[in-house]
């Protein structure tokens, strides 16, 4: 056979979803500025410790309330409705940011946290990962998956307050320190 077969996308995650998955806006869940707002950053690494350039992160919550928003009009923001759900690309150094709000729990007693999804060169499939808020200590000691994972490993799922508010986690892919995934059957 002299033909040379070359991947498709259906069997590589990327990097090319750079050319049609952004758009305007999209890790703006609201306004920058809007009352309520904080800004969720990290930076995604690599196995060798070294900052993914060229990843995307989607991310799904509830609102400050614990209610899950049933609202349309993700993919065009009118910079007033939140809607829970925000996608946003890696820059250059490997660093993310949203615009978003503290989400609330979902039940009473239940600890507060951000689904997200992440999409990188080399992954056949996407990971799925949670940022908790780190206040709630008592919330924290109960949660279901927590609890189900050496104390070590619970620290990488724990996002770190920032002194204007805002919110930090890094996301390890392999190696030391690496971020706990879920497995979604």
């Amino acid at each position: 056979m002299s033909t040379k077969l070359v991947p498709t996308p259906g069997q590589t995650v990327g990097p090319f979803y750079g050319y049609a998955l952004p758009y305007e806006k999209d890790n703006e869940l609201l306004a920058p500025g809007s009352p309520g707002s904080i800004r969720l950053q990290g930076t995604v690494y690599d196995g060798s410790g070294q900052a993914i350039p060229d990843a995307i992160l989607e991310i799904w919550q509830p609102d400050s309330e614990g209610r899950i928003v049933q609202k349309t009009g993700s993919l065009v923001r009118d910079g007033y409705t939140f809607t829970g759900w925000g996608r946003g690309a890696v820059g250059n150094s490997g660093v993310y940011t949203f615009t978003t709000v503290n989400p609330g729990p979902t039940k009473p007693g239940a600890a507060a946290f951000i689904s997200v999804a992440i999409f990188a060169r080399g992954l056949t499939n996407r990971l799925f990962t949670r940022i908790y808020l780190p206040e709630d200590t008592e919330a924290l000691a109960n949660d279901p998956l927590l609890t189900s994972l050496e104390p070590e490993r619970r620290t990488t799922l724990i996002a770190r307050r920032d002194p204007d508010g805002g919110l930090t986690f890094d996301i390890r892919l392999q190696g030391e320190g690496e971020t706990v995934f879920l497995d979604f059957q």
